[in-house]
């Protein structure tokens, strides 16, 4: 049995629509005790805000207490401890701006990510019209390199789908930490502008002629 095998290449764009936001608290004080007891404070004030906005996918991402140290003539001296807990949620793009801003006026100190994400429906439409795609193309390549060795297609014996993975989201390029609060009560509110994901698909036909 003569066969041809060829790869076929698919691609959707989709617009995104929330944003994944990475908040941080951080507390520097004397002791270790001071450090998380305000670290847990501020912590509580900002879920509470991110949960009164609604938004989605809230979880703690990160708890950590380190010793802080000042280095003098080869001398390692505690001066302090740093708590430092991290959330993440979603929300989406056309209100990203407010609720971070709202969410250091309540005691976050820390924006270390953003990054925009689409729909989970408009996600897996793309994905199906990038197959689509990627087996036309596929059948494309095989009919124009018959088609120069004055040869027929017959039928397909083998489909392999290689990828139809849901995208990476797209980064933002943004990461700030603010030493007082306080000083963006009177700032205007953030900018955030979404993107598109990229969806890519690949096929592979084995075609008898």
């Amino acid at each position: 049995m003569r066969t041809l095998t060829v790869t076929g290449q698919g691609q959707e764009e989709v617009m995104t629509t929330k944003a994944q936001i990475n908040l941080g608290i951080e507390v520097l004080a004397k002791t270790a005790a001071d450090a998380q007891s305000e670290a847990a404070e501020r912590s509580d004030a900002v879920v509470k805000f991110l949960k009164e906005r609604k938004v989605d996918k809230l979880q703690t991402t990160g708890v950590s207490l380190n010793p802080r140290y000042d280095y003098n003539d080869g001398r390692q001296t505690l001066v302090g401890y740093t708590a430092t807990n991290t959330v993440s949620f979603r929300v989406a793009n056309s209100g990203a701006g407010e609720i971070m801003d709202g969410a250091v006026k309540a005691g976050a100190t820390q924006i270390s990510g953003i990054s925009f994400v689409a729909e989970d429906d408009a996600i897996a439409t793309a994905q199906k019209q990038a197959l689509k795609e990627a087996t036309s193309d596929a059948r494309a390549q095989a009919d124009a390199v018959l088609d120069a060795l004055n040869l027929k297609a017959k039928d397909v014996v083998s489909i392999q789908i290689n990828g139809a993975s849901a995208p990476s989201p797209v980064p933002y390029p943004m990461a700030a930490q603010f030493a007082d609060s306080a000083a963006l009560k009177s700032a205007p509110s953030t900018p955030i502008v979404g993107g598109e994901q990229q969806v890519g698909a690949s096929v592979t036909l084995q075609i008898r002629y």
